[in-house]
């Protein structure tokens, strides 16, 4: 094997193609026997793995690519793994092609054609793949409202966009599920909120009952943040949701943050998803009552919901 073809295989997970190998002066015959002998591994019609055994995800991923052909990308699960926005790729392959190829979805490759394909690729990062923002989307199309939240609080949260960007991005896709819901959730992850649930506790419980506007994200000792501090009241509500403030690490460092504030006179208290998300009135009430009992000298009122707890106070 020539030195440039070593120095591709190198740099593309020990992955080659046909056409490259018989660009660099291979024959047919020659690749032949490199499979043969099981130099080489066949992993796609026409792609070959010059290094054996290495069969980790993201070779599948450059693998399939290959297959593919250019232009391509991976969409979908697979992008939304390669940037953080997902915990796992899930069992198959996604790739997404202009709307003229015609490459087909075999085993665990699944193909999307779309017109869209090539202006929203990302090919500055590597395997190529959707760029951020459009994956985000991608995602949350046919999710339900809270899964769309969460993606985009978890995309903001990488630091590889802004909500700036994702809001250009929304407008671009008249489509898009739960749109105009999103587009008000991005106000909300602007003001500060960076979960779907903190999202909720600011839309459901503290704005809709008129309690003060507590600091989001605010600085505390140590380098830490606090979900809402209201300082007037020296109060720090913490909201459990479901990006985070999890695990005994997560679950230490807040107990020793919420001593650390008791030291300084200060009350945290944590709400969590059920209290945001199932009765979001009832906790508007209690935090009220704490809020009074701290000297703030307003009252919460009713929301919109007709069973609102604060309508028979």
């Amino acid at each position: 094997m020539s030195q440039e073809l070593g120095s591709f295989a190198r740099a593309h997970f020990g992955l080659i193609t046909r056409q490259r190998a018989l660009a660099s002066g291979l024959t047919d015959a020659a690749i032949r026997w490199r499979v043969g002998s099981g130099r080489w591994v066949q992993l796609h019609r026409g792609v070959y793995q010059t290094m054996p055994g290495r069969d980790d995800w993201l070779t599948r991923a450059q693998a399939a690519l290959l297959h593919v052909g250019t232009p391509s990308a991976l969409c979908g699960p697979s992008a939304g793994f390669l940037w953080r926005i997902l915990p796992t790729p899930g069992p198959r392959l996604h790739i997404v092609v202009p709307a003229t190829r015609r490459p087909t979805s075999t085993g665990d490759l699944v193909v999307t054609r779309s017109r869209h394909a090539t202006e929203r690729m990302d090919e500055r990062e590597w395997p190529h793949r959707v760029n951020l923002d459009h994956t985000v989307f991608d995602l949350a199309q046919g999710a339900s409202l809270d899964t769309a939240v969460a993606l985009i609080a978890k995309a903001c949260q990488t630091g590889r966009t802004t909500v700036h960007n994702l809001r250009l991005t929304l407008l671009s896709r008249p489509n898009q599920t739960h749109r105009s819901d999103l587009s008000e959730a991005l106000s909300d992850i602007g003001a500060g909120a960076e979960s779907s649930a903190e999202r909720r506790y600011l839309r459901d419980v503290e704005r809709a009952h008129g309690l003060p506007v507590a600091a989001r994200q605010a600085p505390g000792p140590g380098g830490t943040v606090c979900d809402n501090d209201y300082e007037e009241q020296r109060l720090k509500v913490e909201v459990d949701g479901r990006l985070g403030h999890a695990g005994w690490i997560a679950q230490q460092k807040d107990g020793r943050r919420d001593r650390t504030n008791a030291t300084r006179e200060w009350l945290t208290v944590r709400v969590h998803w059920p209290d945001v998300a199932g009765t979001p009135c009832d906790t508007a009430r209690d935090l009220a009552l704490i809020l009074q009992q701290r000297g703030w000298e307003g009252a919460a009122h009713p929301c919109r919901r007709a069973d609102c707890v604060l309508s028979a106070d």
